[in-house]
């Protein structure tokens, strides 16, 4: 996934020569609580939040560009970066927003923590068994019964209750990627219990070529 895809392309930009009585109420208007600010060809040259404006109105100050973190300071992402490198930078500077860029430094959108919970929160939601059925796909010559099996028995062996080939594949069926990963006690374990699982299939496969 890249940035884009995640990214809030509801948007509102300033100036830096707005008046910042203007420009707060355009923010509350819109319920944003940050804003790129940019030139005449909305290429990125600063960035202001609620509490920039909050600081200028007790100072005194009037302009946008008064209160505004130059374009130096500021933590962006390009449209075509990695998700993952805007959920990195967000958590890294502990920013609640993020503008996007094009290659022209023109912005194009804004990531927001909202959008990366969003993301995620959809991720989440994904059913087990469509794991598991790109795993099927990848293991070739393997059948879909032999992998619920191995799955069956890997689980046995963690968790030494009996469990079937079949309660497997009812229990992928309806239970989500993350209630899955809550479940097996986090993301890590549940990826290595899954890399066990190809082992053990690729494993008894080569085993009954051999008899």
């Amino acid at each position: 996934m890249l940035v884009k895809e995640m990214m809030d392309k509801d948007f509102i930009v300033v100036s830096p020569d707005e008046d910042l009585v203007e420009v707060s109420i355009l923010m509350e208007n819109k319920r944003k609580f940050t804003t790129p600010v940019v030139d005449d060809q909305k290429r990125l040259i600063g960035w202001i939040t609620s509490l920039d404006v909050t600081r200028g109105f007790r100072e005194g100050l009037k302009k946008v560009k008064d209160v505004m973190y130059v374009k130096e300071d500021v933590v962006l992402v390009n449209q075509n970066d990695p998700a993952r490198l805007a959920v990195l930078e967000a958590s890294q500077h502990r920013v609640v927003a993020i503008p996007v860029v094009n290659d022209d430094d023109v912005v194009v959108g804004v990531v927001r923590t909202f959008d990366i919970v969003k993301t995620l929160s959809s991720l989440y939601e994904i059913k087990v068994y469509k794991i598991f059925e790109a795993m099927d796909n990848e293991l070739k010559g393997v059948t879909w019964d032999e992998l619920m099996e191995a799955s069956a028995i890997v689980t046995r062996r963690r968790t030494g209750k009996r469990v079937t080939a079949q309660d497997y594949e009812k229990r992928i069926r309806e239970s989500t990627f993350g209630e899955a990963i809550w479940a097996t006690g986090g993301l890590e374990k549940f990826f290595v219990g899954l890399i066990a699982i190809g082992e053990l299939v690729i494993a008894r496969k080569v085993a009954q070529a051999r008899k």
